[in-house]
């Protein structure tokens, strides 16, 4: 999910890609009836969030072409998506419900919103079988019923993982309590996308202040955080079959690995802190073997190879960011990349098929 964007000319579309085809991983979705419950947490101020008012507010009220094009795009799951993806040249769009999605909700409306959006997504999917595929929306404000949407999503519905947009109101998945959601990921064999959201209301304010709070900062640093402290808290000695993908060449995490494994050493090796517990390997060796990265938003070549440099060829994809960010140019900018064939060949195919099972 990105704060910018700059629409396609649809009258210089990109084109096929020779020898491989590609697949955007990280695009987003919303019904109308998502937004018409955000309007009514906007209008009833009961969701204690400045990151969801600020951004909801801006894109649900806002008169200016930006938001309006956006609201538009998000909610077509046809003509105009698939005319969309034509011109930039994506043959298969991965379809995520957008942040926050369900988590800003009570449980009981997160539950009912998550069921009914996936059963409107699977639809799509049944009408456009070769051009989209689903990751369920989960509510993790009710961690058994998540699990279970979870399981209904990928053996009734065809998906191929969850979707989580990082906190839900403000409590982060390395809680024990959220641990079935995990439990069944592993179960199914599927991953778990966690996709940005803006900053708690807990840490938010020097960010908000700046404009700092949305794609530009704020989405990495807390969802880097977050799968951080997934690492740190042990979930993947309990789960190491897990398998996460992280957006935005892995929200900074990989240009950090260095730095991490040496200082979560010397943290633990001073008992500094009661909840910093010794794993059994290094940070950095569960970010190579239980996370994926896509590159939504990051279409710059020294970012993407520095990340299979460090994280490995197989663990690296593509993505767009639609309709957030959706440059044509950028496709064109990644299939010139300097990159051996098959290598490229995996970044914008290979790897998602594997990953996501298309």
């Amino acid at each position: 999910m990105s704060d910018t964007q700059n629409p396609v000319n649809p009258s210089t579309p990109v084109g096929p890609a020779k020898g491989y085809r590609r697949i955007a991983t990280e695009e987003a979705w919303a019904p109308p009836e998502l937004f018409r419950q955000y309007r009514k947490l906007l209008e009833s101020r009961v969701v204690d969030d400045p990151g969801f008012n600020t951004m909801w507010s801006f894109y649900l009220g806002s008169p200016s072409d930006r938001a309006r094009s956006i609201i538009e795009k998000i909610q077509d799951l046809g003509e105009q998506r698939i005319r969309d993806m034509d011109a930039a040249g994506i043959d298969v769009q991965l379809l995520m419900l957008t942040s926050p999605g369900v988590q800003a909700f009570d449980a009981p409306t997160a539950v009912s919103l998550a069921r009914d959006s996936n059963d409107q997504l699977a639809e799509a999917v049944r009408r456009h079988p070769t051009r989209y595929a689903g990751m369920a929306a989960v509510a993790p404000q009710d961690p058994q019923a998540a699990a279970k949407e979870l399981e209904r999503g990928v053996r009734q519905l065809g998906f191929k993982g969850g979707v989580i947009n990082d906190h839900t109101l403000g409590e982060y998945l390395d809680d024990p309590k959220f641990w079935p959601i995990f439990e069944a990921a592993e179960a199914l064999d599927v991953p778990i996308y966690i996709h940005p959201n803006t900053p708690p209301k807990s840490m938010i304010g020097p960010f908000l202040e700046s404009g700092l709070d949305g794609a530009i900062y704020g989405f990495a640093v807390e969802t880097g955080l977050h799968a951080l402290r997934l690492i740190v808290k042990g979930v993947f000695d309990r789960f190491p079959k897990l398998q996460i993908v992280l957006g935005h060449t892995g929200e900074a995490l990989p240009f950090w690995l260095y730095r991490i494994d040496y200082m979560h050493r010397a943290t633990v090796l001073s008992k500094r802190y009661e909840s910093v517990k010794p794993l059994r390997r290094k940070p950095s060796e569960y970010l190579r073997e239980n996370f994926y990265v896509t590159n939504s938003g990051v279409a710059w070549e020294p970012a993407i190879r520095f990340c299979q440099s460090v994280l490995g060829v197989d663990r690296v994809l593509y993505a767009m960011d639609y309709p957030y960010q959706f440059v044509a140019d950028e496709v064109r900018t990644l299939d010139a990349m300097d990159m051996p064939d098959e290598d490229k060949k995996k970044f914008f195919q290979l790897n998602a098929e594997r990953v996501f099972r298309l």
